[in-house]
């Protein structure tokens, strides 16, 4: 088939979405389709963009076709891109909804695509309700869903989102595992290359926005029996939002010692050095759907810690594969000094076994079936 992927991708700076979708158009080609990514030439203005940067200066992805083409802002730009679309006439759009904010540009363009009666539209859904909300949210939503045939979820909590507001062909598929970064290395290779001595280290990796309870954790690290233990806290990932919060915590608790801060943006050639390093990942949400950061951890094999909110623990059975715990600082503390009471081997074989669940072929069979009403 002709497929088109719509979303961001190379040379956007997207974060798990552009890999996502660049992994995805990989797996498509390799089961003989073909495949094109039209990406965003502005996907936000600078006022909703609290990165340093949109764009990476990593290399491009090898043998994907991408065409830089829309302007999230621009409806003009919606037209001429949705006509270019239409014309290619791809058999199957496929098309990534993450905030509402992309709500009238994307349903624009979908719209203009419906018009040459060929193509079928399937959505993969982030979110339906965003984590941060604004004004005109559930409008925007409703005007994209309108001209998708169907959808696939990758957590039950936006599955269920998504039926409270359409009842168009909708299937639950589990984020596939994020199997890009390459092997993981030694430890040893690990902290030298991050310039960290031996010891117990936790790592918070991916963007910092509020909703994923950085602050919780770094509240969670001044417990007497995490500071005894001298346990260490990685933060790898740059901040999308007021830095200064994170600071006073560190400094009230007097954690300097404790917390090794990385908040430059992580090009995806290291993110295995992070991972390599880490005991246990933490992911001390406030709320969440799905979260590409357990995917992350799941291909490098590494225990984790969730907390109970959204979608976050449908995947990470309880103590198993790491822990789900509540959202209170002293809930994660207690879930961190009982992993650091257990053997890691406890948790090793259950990570091989449970990783297998979330390949690619899976995710893809899932999102074919539903597409073309199969499922």
């Amino acid at each position: 088939m002709k497929i088109a992927i719509v979303g961001p991708a190379y040379p956007l700076r997207g974060g798990g979405i552009s890999t996502f979708n660049e992994r995805l158009a990989e797996v498509l080609q390799e089961l003989g389709h073909d495949v094109i990514i039209y990406s965003f030439s502005l996907q936000y203005p600078s006022f909703l963009f609290p990165g340093k940067s949109q764009f990476t200066d990593e290399p491009a992805p090898a043998h994907l076709k991408i065409r830089t083409i829309i302007n999230s802002i621009n409806p003009f730009n919606w037209l001429t891109s949705g006509n270019e679309i239409k014309k290619a006439r791809p058999d199957l759009l496929i098309v990534r909804y993450w905030l509402p904010f992309m709500g009238p540009c994307l349903g624009t363009i979908l719209r203009i695509v419906r018009g040459n009666k060929h193509t079928r539209i399937l959505c993969i859904a982030d979110n339906v309700i965003p984590h941060e909300k604004r004004p005109g949210d559930l409008a925007f939503t409703k005007y994209f869903l309108k001209p998708v045939d169907s959808f696939v979820t990758m957590s039950k909590e936006v599955l269920k989102d998504l039926k409270n507001l359409t009842n168009k062909p909708a299937s639950y598929q589990p984020h596939p595992l994020y199997d890009n970064y390459g092997p993981g290395v030694s430890r040893e290779e690990a902290l030298t290359k991050l310039k960290l001595p031996e010891g117990k280290y936790l790592l918070f990796f991916g963007f910092i926005r509020k909703y994923k309870g950085l602050d919780l954790l770094l509240e969670a690290m001044a417990d007497e029996r995490i500071k005894a233990a001298g346990t260490q806290l990685i933060v790898a990932g740059e901040f999308y939002g007021d830095r200064e919060l994170y600071e006073q915590i560190i400094d009230k608790n007097d954690l300097r010692d404790q917390v090794q801060l990385f908040t430059e943006f992580i090009p995806n050639d290291e993110v295995k050095y992070y991972f390599s390093a880490a005991d246990l990942v933490v992911q001390p949400y406030r709320s969440a759907t799905q979260s590409g950061i357990s995917q992350v951890a799941y291909h490098f094999e590494k225990p984790m810690v969730v907390t109970n909110v959204g979608g976050l623990a449908e995947l990470i059975p309880d103590g198993k594969v790491g822990y789900v715990t509540g959202s209170e600082p002293k809930a994660i503390a207690d879930a961190i000094v009982k992993f650091f009471q257990q053997d890691p081997a406890v948790f090793a074989a259950y990570l091989k076994e449970e990783k297998k669940k979330y390949t690619w072929d899976h995710f893809t069979k899932t999102l074919l079936a539903t597409a073309f009403g199969k499922q």
